[in-house]
Order: C-alpha cells, then sequence, then structure tokens
C-alpha cells in the first residue's frame, strides 16, 4: 500500500507525486523521489523496480521478507533491511524495514509487524533544508536512526522487567515463577539482539573503511547510529549477565529450602525414631524385665519417649532444623 511518493529538489519538497511520474522526476537534476509503503505487494515492487530501475535480487529478499538485518550494495545503489522492535503488552514485536537508496531515490517498504510510521521521519527532515539537500543518503541516516531510537524504549522495558524479577528472587515458593520469567524474558533479550547485532555491523561499515560512494558525506551520521547501536549492545550484554546470575542464584535457593526441607524431616524421622526404638524395646515383653510387674510401668515408659523427644524437639530447633 502506498503511503506518499514526494518528489525533493535543494533540500526542499516540490510536491506530491503520482507513481507513473518518478521516472520523470529523477531525471531532473538535484531531485530525488521518497516512497514509503506499507505491506508491499508483489506487483508494487515491480512498478517500483520499474520506475527506479531496482537490482531484481533486493527486490526479491523484499519480497520475501524475513531477512536478518543488513546492508548490501548493488553498483550504486543500497539495499538495507533493519528491525522495527515495539513493546505489545509486555512482548516484544519485531517488524522489518526495507529501504532501497540510489542518487536519486529513497524507497522505504514496512510489513504490518512494524508498529511504527515514518510520518515524523518526514516532516523533521522536511523542516531541515540543509540537511535534506544531502539527497538520499540523509533520509536513510533518518530513517535508520528513527529505527534505532525506539529500541532505547525496549531495552528500559526488559531492564524494568529484569529488576521486578530480582526483588522476588528470595521470597519463599516463588522459584519456579521465578524460572518461568528469567528464561521468557532471555527469550525477549534474544530477540532484540538478533536485531541489533547484525545491523551495527553493517552500520559499522558506512563510516569506516570503504564507504559507499552515496555515503561518504553524511559518515559521521552514521557514526552516531553505531555508537547508539554499541550503547545498546553492551546493555543488552549486561542484561544476558545479569540475567545468567539470577538463575544461578534462584537455582541456589532452590537447593537451599530443599536442604531446609530435607533438614525438617530428618528432625522428625529421629523423633519418631526414639518413640519407635522405646516400643520395640518393651514391646518384646520378657518376663525378666522388672518394669513388667511394675504398676506404674507403663506411664514410666510413655513419659521417657516424650520426654527424650522434647529435648531433641529443642535441640533441633536450636540448630535451626525445626
Amino acid at each position: 500500500m502506498l503511503i506518499n511518493c514526494v518528489a525533493y529538489q535543494d533540500g526542499q519538497k516540490l510536491a506530491d507525486i503520482p507513481v507513473e511520474d518518478i521516472s520523470e522526476y529523477v531525471r531532473q537534476p538535484e531531485t530525488f523521489v521518497w516512497v514509503a509503503l506499507r505491506d508491499a505487494q508483489p506487483e508494487e515492487l515491480q512498478v517500483m523496480q520499474e520506475e527506479f530501475g531496482l537490482h531484481e535480487l533486493a527486490v526479491e529478499d523484499a519480497r520475501r521478507g524475513h531477512q536478518r538485518p543488513k546492508i548490501e550494495e548493488y553498483g550504486d545503489s543500497l539495499f538495507v533491511v533493519v528491525k522495527t522492535i515495539d513493546c505489545r503488552d509486555g512482548e516484544v514485536v519485531v517488524g522489518e524495514v526495507d529501504i532501497f537508496v540510489g542518487d536519486n531515490y529513497v524507497l522505504s517498504s514496512r510489513d504490518s509487524h512494524s508498529l511504527q510510521n515514518f510520518l515524523g521521519v518526514r516532516a523533521r527532515a522536511e523542516r531541515e533544508p540543509h540537511m535534506l539537500r544531502q539527497g538520499p543518503a540523509f533520509v536513510l541516516y533518518a530513517l535508520m536512526d528513527a529505527v534505532v531510537d525506539r529500541y532505547f524504549p525496549v531495552l528500559d522495558m526488559l531492564e524494568s522487567e529484569l529488576e521486578q524479577i530480582e526483588e522476588l528472587i528470595f521470597s519463599k515458593g516463588k522459584q519456579r515463577d521465578n524460572i518461568q520469567h528469567l528464561y521468557a524474558l532471555k527469550r525477549k533479550v534474544t530477540e532484540v539482539r538478533h536485531a541489533v547485532a547484525p545491523l551495527m555491523e553493517a552500520v559499522g561499515r558506512l563510516h569506516g573503511g570503504r564507504v559507499p560512494a552515496l555515503c561518504r558525506d553524511t559518515g559521521e551520521y552514521f557514526r552516531d547510529v553505531h555508537d547508539h547501536l554499541h550503547r545498546i549492545s553492551a546493555a543488552l550484554d549486561n542484561i544476558r549477565d545479569t540475567i545468567a546470575t539470577a538463575i544461578q542464584v534462584n537455582l541456589s535457593m532452590v537447593a537451599i529450602e530443599e536442604n531446609e526441607v530435607n533438614k525438617r524431616l530428618a528432625a522428625w524421622a529421629a523423633i519418631f525414631a526414639i518413640c519407635t526404638a522405646f516400643a520395640g524395646v518393651w514391646g518384646m515383653n520378657f518376663k525378666v524385665m522388672p518394669e513388667l510387674e511394675w504398676q506404674y510401668g507403663y506411664p514410666m515408659a510413655l513419659t521417657v519417649m516424650v520426654g527424650v523427644c522434647l529435648y531433641l524437639y529443642r535441640r533441633f530447633r536450636r540448630a535451626g532444623w525445626l
């Protein structure tokens, strides 16, 4: 679905143009066309391929979707895949944006999983005509910067969720729930990392080493995006390390709690074993046992058993076993 199709010249907006007029505008000097699509259909991509002269392999990747974040060069043009990350009901929602960039065009296509729109990016670019004069490379930076900036709220959500779980680690009876929450959080962190790590590696090629000709004048802007991604990656590593530590602590708490249960069971078993031992001895009914002929023998036996059990109970209480 076409969102908008706008022609720009010397940093200024010329007009919203129909798709069939794109090829006429891109031939004009100091002019480029910026097209935004959502859930692009194969026939729409086919039209754009004909208007902009897009490389067939890049179009094929965009048509298939579910691509790994990357930046590929096709002659004088670039094909960029970035992942959008949003929060919905505490879950991480991953979308995809495909961006085609050439000397005189920018084409962005986002899928239905992406909750973001780029109307704010277009408005920002139009408010800065001195930046927009740098052409499609600046638009590419603005789009990538907008996507990466949306990673930070997701990162804050993950950190807050981890803090909430950490507060419950030492609560009795919460170990099973904590393990489940920690592994669910670890899965979310992994999803975010799969979006960040490849993109950070790809963006690094836009400001260092052999920079594509299209981005030579905007290297410092892409370096800023790379720095943001590096900060996010470092924070994700810290969260992963903390999760691993929390899991180990939680398992240790489970072992400690099981040990406490075993202590209680052992203590009660020892107490009842005393009763069993005394009852077994007096239950053999040997005639030579003096207490069998004593009228107070039975109460005395009960008194001895209760007294010994109480003594053991007090000792176990002092030792912290009960």
